[in-house]
């Protein structure tokens, strides 16, 4: 994990068009979200097996998440890699996997080591910075 340093941590803005704008940008809101917290997840850079994702993790200040007008906060956003098993699944049922009907088997590797960090670390940056200009629009517009 890696843990950007930009200007999102701290940034208020509304769900619904922090929703909209991410969405719009690659960025899906996780399915284990809670009423009071969450993040977005954005794929930053995929190959093979791994993918390097970036995690804009917030909390509700006031309202509820489901509602479009709740008010939510950034928090710090990071960086992980997820190494993905791409192979059979020796403990499953392999005709299902082998036919492409099971797309459950166990990752490899939740949280896999990000080599070349230095550069990573600037792309992660470049990419909220964007995000962070456009959040910056919504409230000027």
């Amino acid at each position: 994990m890696l843990q950007l340093n930009t200007e999102l941590e701290g940034k208020q803005t509304f769900f619904g068009p922090a929703f909209n704008l991410l969405k719009a940008n690659g960025y899906a809101l996780c399915s284990s979200w809670q009423y009071d917290r969450a993040y977005f997840d954005g794929t930053l850079w995929r190959q093979g097996s791994e993918t390097l994702y970036i995690r804009l993790p917030f909390h509700v200040v006031s309202g509820m998440l489901e509602d479009g007008d709740a008010l939510i906060e950034f928090q710090t956003p990071y960086m992980i890699k997820h190494v993905v098993n791409i192979g059979l699944d020796r403990d499953g049922h392999e005709l299902l996997t082998a036919g492409g009907l099971s797309q459950f088997q166990e990752p490899l590797d939740t949280d896999g080591q990000i080599t070349q960090k230095n550069k990573w670390l600037h792309e992660g940056e470049q990419a909220i910075n964007y995000i962070v200009g456009r959040l910056d629009q919504l409230h000027t517009s």
